[in-house]
């Protein structure tokens, strides 16, 4: 089975809403469970 993988516009929109997160006082764990990659992808 191939490995699926994402568009660059996906990764900077999961990006952005991570940096949201963390700018509004989210910690990083938090901020990489909200967009739904793992603390360490992040």
């Amino acid at each position: 089975m191939a490995k699926k993988s994402h568009t660059p516009e996906q990764v900077i929109k999961r990006l952005r809403e991570a940096e949201v997160a963390i700018a509004e006082g989210s910690t990083v764990a938090e901020a990489a469970r909200r967009t739904g990659v793992t603390e360490q992808t992040f």
